[in-house]
């Protein structure tokens, strides 16, 4: 009997990103490999690297540096968004065996067991397919993404995504809903909608509202989540979509500056007004509707007075949670040739004042939670603990041990002690 070759998986970055590991775990999973932890002794070794700040650089470049030293004559495959922007300085490194971009990464199994089994390959030989992944199904998860989209035609000028993940693309609707019923299939109660700019999906003139209206159509005991999206080019039916019981009233709607200014340097497609007038119509719509949001302090040329205007409106939008950004000059960006540099030290301490008014919000949003209703969806319990999201993708904790992949309805009562961001819940 042939022995299990043992592979392991690292992924920086986004929630694509992860997703796109995901689905590569599955297929060596399915084909007979012994799926192993990053920092374990493996055969071979996976790295799924992000690129868009300087500091995700140097995360790949350690997580590559860790793998090359793990195991002797282990095989190295690096991809994912950093090849394609550095590949001519990677190409330098004799420990990384195989460097694979985006538009390929989907052939990282048919790479890595060809190699195996002996045969001499070259990645080019592989067809580009961005969407030729399969179903991220390794292991019993409650929640399961679904690549819908893939690249930007935005060039917002902080932005290297264009250049290392390509021209937008927008997934056939078919592959979409078969995915979706293999994933149902699988046990999933909860899918997430994941792309670079999941709003500009567009497929033979399918948008991306209808599109997502036809997903809550599926007659299946399921609900959807729509992971961070651009805020720009939404119609009413998008607004009212949120009043469908199996779409989650949750959106990561990325705001980067409250500054007009600011947002117009960037190449933003939408005003700090239009944002505010569209969280008005969301929550007017929905109350509750819980707004999580990304912040780019320290861009070129922010004054003191834009700053503030980002932190007004961070606080009266009240984002319960936010994901900042020191802004990282990329190469091959326009917002690189920019003048107006903000000093490292200031970054931080913008950094800092915005992560305290996300810390002020989270408890303000979450108290406005108490004695209210949430379906809970119960994950793996942890120390007699059941645990997982409610609706609103509030964390809740239940002293109670369910059995994981569980809707519950449970009444929010109170924050925990454990100094973690997360809520009380008792069964209803």
């Amino acid at each position: 009997m042939r022995v299990k070759k043992k592979i392991g998986f690292k992924t920086l970055g986004c929630r694509l990103n992860q997703y796109e590991t995901d689905a590569l775990v599955s297929q060596f999973y399915k084909q007979g490999y012994d799926v192993v932890d990053f920092h374990d002794e493996a055969d071979a070794y996976v790295i799924n690297t992000c690129t868009v700040t300087s500091q995700s650089d140097h995360k790949s470049r350690h997580m590559i540096r860790q793998a090359s030293r793990r195991k002797e004559g282990a095989l190295v495959v690096v991809t994912g968004c950093m090849v394609n922007h550095h590949k001519t300085s990677l190409e330098k490194h004799d420990h990384i065996d195989y460097l694979i971009n985006n538009d390929r990464k989907s052939s990282v199994f048919n790479l890595v067991d060809g190699h195996f089994k002996g045969e001499i390959q070259n990645v080019k030989e592989f067809e580009p397919d961005v969407f030729g992944f399969g179903v991220a199904d390794f292991g019993f998860h409650t929640r399961a993404m679904i690549k819908i989209q893939d690249g930007c035609d935005n060039f917002c000028s902080f932005c290297i995504v264009p250049k290392v993940r390509g021209r937008a693309a927008s997934r056939p609707p078919k592959e979409i809903y078969d995915n979706i019923h293999k994933v149902l299939d699988a046990g999933f109660k909860e899918i997430i909608l994941t792309g670079v700019n999941i709003g500009r999906y567009a497929y033979e003139g399918l948008d991306f509202e209808r599109l997502v209206d036809s997903i809550l159509s599926i007659d299946r005991d399921f609900r959807v989540r729509i992971s961070s999206i651009e805020p720009d080019g939404f119609s009413t039916l998008f607004f009212d979509l949120f009043s469908h019981p199996k779409l989650t009233p949750h959106l990561h709607l990325c705001l980067q500056s409250g500054s007009e200014k600011i947002l117009l340097k960037m190449r933003r497609m939408y005003t700090a007004r239009s944002f505010v007038q569209m969280t008005e119509s969301l929550r007017s719509k929905y109350p509750d509707f819980n707004l999580t949001t990304d912040i780019i302090v320290g861009f070129p040329g922010e004054s003191m007075d834009d700053f503030n205007e980002t932190a007004h409106m961070v606080r009266d939008i009240g984002f319960s949670h936010i994901h900042t950004f020191k802004y990282s000059a990329r190469q091959g960006t326009r917002a690189a040739r920019m003048e107006g540099y903000i000093p490292e030290e200031v970054k931080s301490e913008r950094s800092e004042i915005i992560r305290r008014i996300s810390l002020e919000n989270q408890r303000r949003y979450f108290n406005s939670m108490l004695q209210k209703e949430q379906v809970l969806l119960t994950e793996k319990p942890k120390n007699g603990k059941s645990r997982g999201y409610g609706q609103h993708y509030i964390p809740i904790v239940l002293e109670e041990n369910r059995e994981p992949n569980q809707f519950l309805r449970v009444r929010l009562t109170g924050m925990t002690d454990t100094g973690e961001p997360e809520m009380k819940g008792s069964l209803i």
